[in-house]
């Protein structure tokens, strides 16, 4: 394994800029959407982002395996479970953002050591944003105007600002944020919710509905950087390439660690 991931972040923005421009290109023309067999949608513009990624993740370090979404032969866990290291990617993150046109989708990269995120890369291509970050790197926000700009969590705010997903809310998330007091809440696309977080514009994230691995680990790398954490509602924190199932448990995602968040359940 290579000693430092930052060495990877350079190459990784790369490829994800040119998996963006690929998507654009899709956004500006007209959609046809196909359905999985788990009945998501899936558009070209998915496949075109996964194969670019593929292509050049395989050329920035040949010896590391990708596990994408849109990857079925290595999602079964008797070709991934002695992976110590692995690309895990979502060419594209909030599909049905990028059906509905409204610029709420990411492209995302995380580089996972041992079941750790330790480089995250989540662009959204139609806002123009790309936050990344790397351990012992730092993480940054940039919007392709000026330079790159250092995120970071904040204390909590008093009312906190919770983001949540714009399109899967259920009665367990009402639930929560009727416990949680006064608060502002947010609804967001894809994993611009954990970035929100990381650069201090929101506080919480709480996520009781199920996700992918592929969702997660790129937004979880960059909020960690920034100074929050990721875990399950008991406070352990959320790993990767661990289970047979490639589904996430509910998770919290927060900017201030030094409050206690699974004390809410």
């Amino acid at each position: 394994m290579a000693s430092d991931p930052a060495d990877l972040l350079p190459g990784v923005i790369d490829a994800v800029a040119a998996a963006s421009t690929a998507i654009l290109e899709v956004y500006a023309s007209a959609l046809t959407v196909e359905y999985k067999a788990d009945e998501s949608p899936i558009t070209r513009a998915d496949r075109a982002a996964h194969d670019i990624l593929a292509t050049r993740l395989a050329l920035l370090a040949p010896a590391i395996p990708m596990l994408s979404e849109e990857a079925e032969a290595a999602h079964a866990f008797a070709v991934r479970r002695d992976w110590r290291e692995l690309w895990l990617v979502d060419p594209l993150d909030g599909t049905r953002e990028f059906i509905g046109r409204n610029g709420e989708f990411t492209v995302n990269v995380a580089l996972v050591r041992d079941h750790v995120p330790v480089l995250g890369v989540v662009a959204a291509p139609a806002l123009g944003l790309t936050y990344y970050a790397a351990r012992g790197f730092g993480a940054f926000c940039s919007d392709g105007e000026s330079g790159p700009r250092p995120v970071h969590t904040r204390a909590a705010a008093d009312p906190l600002v919770v983001v949540g997903s714009r399109s899967h809310r259920g009665d367990s998330l009402d639930g929560l944020l009727a416990r949680l007091g006064p608060h502002e809440l947010r609804p967001m696309g894809s994993a611009l919710k954990f970035c929100l977080v990381a650069e201090g514009a929101a506080d919480f994230y709480p996520r009781l509905g199920p996700t992918s691995e592929w969702d997660t680990a790129a937004a979880q790398a960059v909020l960690e950087v920034a100074g929050g954490a990721v875990t399950t509602l008991d406070g352990t924190p959320l790993r990767y390439n661990a289970r047979d199932s490639l589904l996430n448990p509910s998770f919290l995602a927060f900017g201030d660690p030094t409050r206690n968040w699974p004390s809410l359940f």
